[in-house]
C-alpha cells in the first residue's frame, strides 16, 4: 500500500469512527466542578461509548486501554465520580428477557454544570472570558456588579425552561440538547417564553423532538415573529389555511 493509499484509508477509519458531542459548558468549568484531568478525560470517554458505542457500563480495563492510565485509577476515579455526585450507577431489566444491567448516569453532571451557569450566566455565556482576561483587573470587575437580581431572575427563568423540555420529553436532555437550547437563547436569540410556545406546538403536533421545534423557530424568525401572541395569530392562519 502506497503512503497516499495508507492515509485514506486511515483518514475513511477515522470517520467512520465518528465524534461525539461534548457539552461546551463541560470544558470551561470542569475545574471549577473540582475535577482532575483525568476524571475529566474518563468523562469524555463515557460519553463517547454512550452516544457512538451503545455501551453504556464499559469497564475500567475498556476506559484505561483508551487512556494515559491504569485500570486501578480509572476504577479509584470512577469511585470518587460517584462518591461526589457527578455520575450514578443505574440499574436497568430488559423486558423481553429480564436480565439485569448496569449503566452510568451523566444527569448529574450536566445538573452540576447547569447550577454553575446559574451562578454565573453573564461568565459562562457564549463568547465570554473568564474575568481573568479582564485587562483592567479584578478590582475594576468588581467595581461593576452585575445586578443579582436580574440575574438570579434570568438563571431561574433558563432552568425553569429546561425543566418543562424534561417534563414533556419524559427524560432528562442530552448534552447536545441543552447546547440546542442554550443556542436558541443565546445565538438565535429567542425569547424563552417563544421557545416555550415552540415546544407547545410540536407537542400539539405530535412531533415532540429538537428538529421539528427548531424548523417552528425558524418559521417564526422568517416571518418576524417575535412574540407567543404573534405564533398563535400565525399558527391559526396558517391552520386555517389548509
Amino acid at each position: 500500500m502506497t503512503d497516499q493509499a495508507s492515509y485514506r484509508a486511515g483518514l475513511r477509519a477515522g470517520v467512520r469512527l465518528g465524534s461525539v458531542s461534548v457539552p461546551g459548558m463541560f470544558l470551561r468549568a470542569y475545574a471549577k466542578l473540582g475535577l482532575s484531568e483525568i476524571e475529566a478525560m474518563l468523562l469524555v470517554h463515557l460519553m463517547y461509548y454512550m452516544e457512538r458505542e451503545s455501551t453504556s457500563f464499559p469497564t475500567p480495563d475498556q476506559l484505561a486501554a483508551r487512556m494515559s492510565t491504569s485500570p486501578d485509577r480509572v476504577l479509584a476515579a470512577i469511585e470518587r465520580l460517584v462518591r461526589e455526585g457527578f455520575v450514578t450507577i443505574e440499574d436497568d431489566v430488559d423486558a423481553a428477557t429480564g436480565v439485569r444491567s448496569e449503566r452510568y448516569d451523566l444527569a448529574p453532571l450536566y445538573d452540576k454544570l447547569v447550577a454553575i451557569w446559574e451562578d454565573e450566566p453573564d461568565v459562562y455565556a457564549i463568547g465570554a472570558w473568564p474575568a481573568a482576561a479582564d485587562s483592567r483587573g479584578e478590582a475594576a470587575a468588581a467595581a461593576e456588579p452585575a445586578p443579582p437580581r436580574t440575574r438570579e431572575t434570568a438563571a431561574s427563568r433558563r432552568k425553569d425552561l429546561f425543566t418543562v423540555f424534561e417534563s414533556e420529553f419524559a427524560r432528562p436532555l442530552s448534552p447536545m440538547e441543552y447546547e440546542t437550547i442554550v443556542g436558541w437563547l443565546d445565538q438565535d436569540r429567542y425569547s424563552d417564553s417563544l421557545i416555550m410556545t415552540a415546544l407547545k406546538e410540536a407537542v400539539f403536533a405530535g412531533k415532540v423532538h429538537f428538529r421539528y421545534i427548531d424548523r417552528i423557530l425558524m418559521e417564526w424568525q422568517r416571518n418576524r415573529i417575535t412574540t407567543p401572541e404573534e405564533a398563535k395569530a400565525y399558527t391559526e392562519r396558517f391552520r386555517g389555511g389548509r
